[in-house]
């Protein structure tokens, strides 16, 4: 007969959960990464603003350093962003209130990097790629740079698929490539983040990342739960620093969601990055380099963030892996054009959609300027006669808008130019096919066949 266990013995557990096992392994994997490289110690010689000095620092830019105070307790982290004579010039991951000249400064001997793995799936991060959601500690299958390098340009394939997004105005007249760069210009208020939350819950894609930098709290939590919603965030990693996080945080945000991007896209995977916003990243980069010495050049910005935007910018695209179509939202300022972030944007991206306030302000959303968009790679990815109806369309719609002031005054004479009483007759079914619910998508080819219908060609 079997004797029952001595009372001091413990009671068989059974096997732990598997989730109790993936945080443990994730915080002993996160522990021993986070262990200094090197023993390199300095401390805090001072702090001016955003912008802290150390000395006895032997660090590389770009290198992460602990803030630690004299009994060895953590106070943040902080990243190398230049040298003054025997100074290291530091920008800190959060504010600098609890510093002082006891402060000690420990170099991490690595750049800043990220845990990437399926575990990242349906998260929230920071720009340390800690969570934000409450659920836990995020096991990774492998660490990743934050920097990585653009693909060679010799070994990307050519774009020659068409993304379909189920947005009938991108499909039908912007028609996006696979590995794409697009930018959607937008002034507040016009519907940038409605329109990103369309793309993430309707695009043919493997997975999103979004980066939502310099957000308010508010809005982050409204995009998640309601633009997003649970369709879109099972399939999605967002990598979040709100307004109120410091500079460093905010730039990075932008790294490591595309280091997240690229993990997946050497997987084989196609991803669609969403970055909310690119403005906000550029201004993030320019307290950087002001508080580090920078002279301001371009309305305010140092010439280290026009350095900065093609690095970023050119690690998205294909690979002889996968694909990373990217999508980058630029906040428009002013309507003269004399952006300098738009200016140089523009020119760095394969095309870019306008979004108008006063589009929206007859309630037409997505708010979308056709006339003033342009998708650079859409002769590659359609059908000659997709481009011929996209074509056609876009001939009405700009001899609509040349004659409607004569058609409002009263002036315009009915048979007196054929095109301009086609652009009248057809403007109302344009306008209804370009407008869409948010919760409405639709397939490729029924958009083809309502832009050919419009267009009055063979289908």
């Amino acid at each position: 007969m079997t004797q029952p266990p001595p009372a001091s013995s413990p009671l068989p557990l059974g096997e732990p959960p598997r989730q109790a096992w993936t945080e443990l392994i994730g915080s002993i994997g996160r522990a021993l990464h986070e262990r200094p490289l090197t023993a390199c110690t300095g401390k805090v010689q001072e702090v001016v603003g955003t912008l802290i000095r150390a000395v006895g620092v032997d660090a590389q830019i770009g290198e992460l350093c602990e803030l630690r105070r004299a009994d060895g307790s953590l106070l943040q982290r902080a990243e190398v962003v230049g040298f003054a004579r025997e100074s290291a010039l530091l920008s800190p991951f959060g504010p600098v209130d609890g510093l002082s000249r006891s402060t000690q400064v420990h170099a991490l001997g690595r750049p800043l990097s990220i845990q990437v793995g399926e575990g990242l799936v349906g998260r929230v991060v920071d720009s340390l790629g800690e969570p934000l959601d409450g659920r836990g500690v995020i096991a990774g299958r492998a660490w990743r740079s934050a920097f990585g390098e653009p693909p060679n340009p010799m070994a990307r394939p050519l774009m020659d698929t068409a993304l379909e997004t189920g947005v009938r105005a991108v499909d039908g007249l912007l028609t996006l490539g696979i590995g794409q760069r697009i930018g959607i210009f937008a002034p507040a208020g016009a519907g940038k983040s409605t329109l990103l939350g369309m793309l993430a819950r309707g695009a043919r894609c493997d997975i999103n990342v979004i980066a939502l930098i310099g957000e308010r709290g508010r809005e982050v939590r409204e995009f998640i739960s309601q633009t997003l919603g649970e369709e879109g965030m099972a399939r999605s990693v967002v990598v979040c620093a709100t307004s109120d996080r410091s500079a460093i945080e905010r730039a990075k945000a932008a790294h490591i969601a595309t280091a997240i991007a690229e993990d997946f896209r050497d997987q084989g995977k196609h991803v669609l990055l969403m970055m909310d916003s690119l403005t906000r990243y550029a201004r993030a980069q320019r307290e950087i380099g002001l508080a580090a010495g920078e002279p301001p050049t371009r309305r305010g910005f140092p010439p280290s963030t026009f350095a900065e935007l093609p690095r970023l910018l050119e690690r998205t695209g294909l690979n002889e892996k996968g694909a990373i179509t990217a999508v980058y939202t630029v906040l428009a300022e002013d309507e003269s054009g004399d952006d300098p972030v738009a200016e140089e944007v523009r020119g760095l991206l394969d095309g870019h959609v306008v979004l108008s306030r006063e589009i929206a302000a007859r309630n037409h959303y997505p708010a979308i300027d056709v006339l003033a968009s342009l998708s650079r790679v859409m002769p590659q990815v359609v059908a000659p006669s997709h481009q011929r109806a996209a074509g056609r369309l876009r001939s009405l719609m700009a001899r609509h808008r040349e004659v409607e002031t004569l058609v409002q005054i009263g002036e315009y004479q009915a048979g007196s130019d054929p095109l301009a009483d086609q652009a009248l007759a057809r403007h109302g079914a344009i306008q209804a096919f370009l407008a869409q619910r948010t919760d409405e998508f639709q397939a490729f080819d029924d958009t083809f066949d309502g832009l050919a219908l419009l267009a009055d060609l063979p289908r």
